[in-house]
């Protein structure tokens, strides 16, 4: 196939609202939107309408050039539909452990795949199949949305569905996920990167896209920033979102207690994710004060605190403890400088994630590259760079662009092959 002038549409379906973008052959970027879900991340129905209002105000002509399309999402959001993709209810969010059925998740997965933790989601699966049958289908957030372009949810990508127990190694799902009655509401698992079809006709028609519009698999929302930054083998990367993620790509899988990895469009990529992050951040400053108290703190300063800032209790990496308990007291009286102890205890906690992460490959990053929202606070920054000793740099791509290069780059090896 040949793509000269051809166009690249990547979506990235997040906690808050949808992305597009449009890059084209280089991977300059053409054309951005976004739209916020006017209900919120259970309702399906917002991915749908705020996804399709962002498509159909594409200038025409990006969309009339448009070859493929691929799509990521929450990772672990989770939804019932019947056997035609229509939705049952409200989705249950990533956030959502379902912590009821924790004790009987973990019984059927007998601690075979690490990846299946309490933030798994096996135990929404099984809330959801409680609610609604065997009879139905579990899609995650992205493999909906693509079976929505595709008018057939056979379908799911490989790491959007590692927490509901697909094991990638061994490409399969793991044992005792086999033997439940629900079993086949799990989808049919296609690796990231590969393409799984043609946009519907039905969908084409109402959203003035192309006919022939390839729809590539995807990847979760945090592979797709990951790929958006693009690093090298030598680069790492940390994503300072409401949690702190530390990834990295490698030549193969990567074994350890609180390790997750993916394969992203044919290249390994492993990390592990605290529990501490931005979210403990918001339990004590506005966003208007973070920025204002952030500009009185020197970062080449010690605060002579010491906190460990869990947002709750329990810690998965760079240790695994359930019961460690959080340590943000005492707070001194100028809140500059608690929040100055705050960024140090996170930025403690990467460093041990970087320090693990590193002894486990058998070297460290040259670089870190950061992303996310705590990326674009320059005394953090500063901070976490002298506690790691690594320089870093920040990156402003989004995830959307991460799968719109994996469509590009899809498209691209197959016409490499057909020449």
């Amino acid at each position: 196939m040949i793509i000269n002038g051809g166009l690249f549409l990547g979506i990235d379906l997040g906690t808050s609202g949808v992305r597009l973008v449009i890059l084209n052959e280089e991977e300059s970027l053409l054309y951005s939107a976004k739209g916020t879900y006017e209900l919120g991340l259970e309702e399906h129905k917002d991915w749908k309408n705020c996804l399709e209002n962002l498509i159909v105000n594409i200038p025409v002509e990006y969309k009339k050039k448009l070859i493929a399309c691929s799509v990521d999402g929450t990772s672990g959001t989770l939804v019932a539909t019947d056997k035609k993709g229509n939705c049952l209810g409200k989705a249950i969010p990533y956030y959502d452990s379902c912590n009821k059925l924790k004790e009987e998740a973990s019984r059927i997965i007998n601690n075979e795949n690490n990846s299946l933790n309490d933030y798994s989601s096996l135990s929404r699966a099984l809330h959801l199949t409680k609610q609604y049958g065997d009879n139905i289908l579990l899609r995650h957030q992205a493999d909906w949305t693509t079976g929505w372009l595709l008018n057939n949810w056979d379908y799911g990508e490989e790491g959007n569905n590692i927490r509901l127990g697909w094991d990638l190694e061994n490409k399969s799902w793991a044992n005792g996920i086999k033997t439940m009655k629900w079993f086949n509401a799990l989808p049919k698992i296609i690796s990231s990167g590969n393409q799984i079809g043609i946009i519907a006709s039905s969908i084409a028609g109402k959203l003035n896209l192309p006919k022939n519009l390839k729809i590539i698999a995807g990847t979760t929302d945090s592979n797709a920033a990951v790929l958006a930054a693009s690093p090298s083998l030598d680069e790492g990367i940390s994503v300072l979102g409401s949690t702190i993620v530390v990834k990295r790509f490698v030549s193969k899988p990567i074994k350890g207690l609180g390790i997750t990895n993916h394969l992203v469009g044919g290249q390994w990529l492993c990390g592990g994710a605290s529990n501490a992050g931005g979210a403990v951040l918001s339990k004590f400053f506005s966003p208007k004060d973070l920025i204002e108290l952030s500009r009185q703190i020197n970062p080449e300063l010690n605060s002579g605190l010491k906190f460990l800032p869990l947002a709750t209790k329990g810690e998965r990496f760079p240790i695994y403890d359930p019961e460690l308990q959080p340590i943000l007291h005492p707070r001194p009286i100028s809140d500059s400088l608690y929040l100055h102890g705050i960024l140090e205890g996170l930025a403690q906690i990467e460093a041990k994630g970087w320090s693990r992460l590193s002894k486990l490959i058998g070297n460290k990053p040259k670089k870190i590259i950061t992303i996310g929202g705590g990326a674009s606070n320059p005394q953090w920054r500063r901070i976490r760079e002298r506690i790691i000793g690594i320089p870093i740099k920040t990156s402003s791509k989004q995830p959307a662009e991460g799968v719109a290069r994996l469509a590009m780059r899809s498209i691209k090896n197959s016409t490499e092959k057909c020449i």
